[in-house]
């Protein structure tokens, strides 16, 4: 079977971001009209008023201090909170499809590749803008690539289950090289005007490009040693948008059909599930977790990933090891790992190890053991 690498990686930022000073600002505001609007109601206790949030809440819950979006106007219309972003023509290039065709491009400039070289186009995400036709192929024609590509979503995981469909395809000579997109506009499946979950999301892209081994010849290369993959069924991540909610009106608006979460659950139940998942798959590539020198986890949640590192190592991981970009970017579901590991990897020595390993609904886990070559 023949060796495959990932041979460059891509990054789209959205042109605006959203500041935790900005967001606390918009919510108490909608919470202070809230309040005053049902004043009656809430003291009649027919109703529950809304507690403000803060800008100490946030970055004690999560870690995050800003996260990037495609539109911020909207959002901080405490009146709307949601952003505002007419639609396109069929014949127009879709929104999402324009952040991953710009990722697209940045990462085969770093894999020294072009779209003559890319038989495969997968889009792996966790909320595609529409039913069909698959956004990997309109990608696909947008890049001029001659091949073939479909969707997925495997929640925050789609980019490690993306790299490991990649792998087999490119093992099997199914393609030469696989282009791997993570587009993820989580801000529309995220209730602005619910305290809890309010500050998680952000919008961005990654790309990823993976091919045989024998053919790479980038500056930006890891071997692919080992990869694996869990799931495991459970409510506690949720979102029940789609097109059979038309089938009953009452469910209409309702807040199942954006982002929700029982977090305490999810923490207590993931936590494990990933340190554990981390520690098999690095031991199935028959190495030990003291020659790994770097993981890039999930960036959804700071004191998670503190905990997991934690778990790992049985220490506390220095920031190098465990590099967190979700202070600025927030989560940005399939794509935050895949962040990380652009951001942080050309530092790294010939002959060092990491694991990129992300987690999230379903439940869903995903690991790659990786080789800087």
């Amino acid at each position: 079977m023949k060796q495959v690498v990932i041979s460059g990686t891509g990054l789209y930022t959205p042109p605006f971001s959203i500041s935790n000073e900005e967001l606390v600002t918009c919510f108490n505001t909608y919470a202070a009209q809230f309040n005053a609007d049902n004043a009656a109601a809430i003291a009649a206790g027919e109703l529950t008023g809304i507690e403000g949030s803060s800008v100490g809440f946030i970055e004690k819950a999560s870690g995050i201090k800003a996260r990037y979006v495609m539109e911020k106007e909207g959002i901080l219309d405490p009146a709307r909170m949601v952003s505002r972003i007419a639609e396109r023509g069929d014949d127009e290039l879709s929104l999402q499809a324009e952040m991953a065709v710009a990722a697209a491009r940045h990462a085969l400039d770093r894999a020294g590749r072009s779209a003559a070289d890319i038989d495969m186009v997968l889009v792996a995400c966790s909320n595609m803008q529409r039913a069909y036709p698959a956004l990997a192929v309109e990608v696909q024609q947008a890049l001029g690539i001659d091949g073939y590509g479909f969707d997925m979503n495997v929640a925050c995981s789609s980019a490690t289950f993306g790299i490991q469909t990649a792998v087999a395809a490119v093992k099997s000579g199914q393609a030469r090289a696989v282009l791997v997109l993570n587009p993820e506009i989580t801000s529309g499946h995220l209730n602005w005007r619910d305290r809890d979950s309010h500050f998680i999301f952000g919008d961005a892209c990654t790309a990823i490009i993976v091919e045989a081994k024998d053919a790479a010849s980038s500056h930006h290369q890891f071997e692919i040693v080992e990869t694996a993959l869990k799931t495991s069924f459970s409510n506690n991540i949720r979102n029940n948008f789609g097109f059979l909610n038309r089938f009953d009106e009452s469910g209409s608006g309702k807040a199942d059909k954006l982002f929700r979460q029982q977090g305490r659950k999810v923490f207590k139940d993931v936590c494990p599930m990933a340190a554990e998942m981390i520690k098999a798959t690095i031991a199935k590539a028959g190495l030990e977790v003291p020659q790994v020198s770097r993981y890039w986890l999930h960036q959804a949640n700071l004191n998670m990933n503190l905990l997991i590192s934690r778990m790992v190592l049985g220490r506390d991981a220095e920031p190098l090891e465990a590099p967190v970009i979700l202070d600025s970017y927030a989560n940005t579901s399939s794509a935050g790992s895949i962040i990380a590991f652009h951001k942080h990897q050309d530092d790294l020595a010939a002959g060092a190890l990491g694991v990129i390993c992300s987690f999230g609904a379903g439940y869903s886990i995903g690991c790659v053991v990786v080789r800087k070559l």
